[in-house]
């Protein structure tokens, strides 16, 4: 019996059969996360496809990692442009941010 563990859809990459990207995954792995902790985190994975994901990962660490940082920096750019076109609601919300920070007397 032959078992992927990895499928890519929907622009992205995800643990078969699950709603889990492999993102989460190897980032959980890259701060140092045991599979069994990642397995605990994600309730949805059995401990076999968290080790599955991390053989794909290391099988093809080139291509996932640029995968990664490309994503980063869509994100990045998308961040970028909410904070600009939503100037207004990012400054209350630093406001309150500075507010919450301030110790009370």
């Amino acid at each position: 019996m032959v078992n992927n563990y990895v499928e890519q859809r929907d622009g992205g990459f995800f643990v078969e059969g699950s709603r889990v990207s492999l993102d989460s995954v190897v980032c959980a792995y890259l701060r140092g996360e045991s599979p069994e902790g990642i397995a605990e985190s994600f309730p949805a994975l059995r401990l076999d496809q968290v080790f599955g994901a991390l053989a794909y990962y290391i099988a093809n660490q080139e291509l996932i990692d640029d995968y990664l940082t490309r994503e980063r920096q869509e994100f990045e750019a998308l961040r970028q442009k909410s904070r600009q076109n939503h100037a207004a609601l990012y400054a209350k919300l630093a406001a309150a941010r500075s507010i919450l920070s301030t110790p009370s007397r």
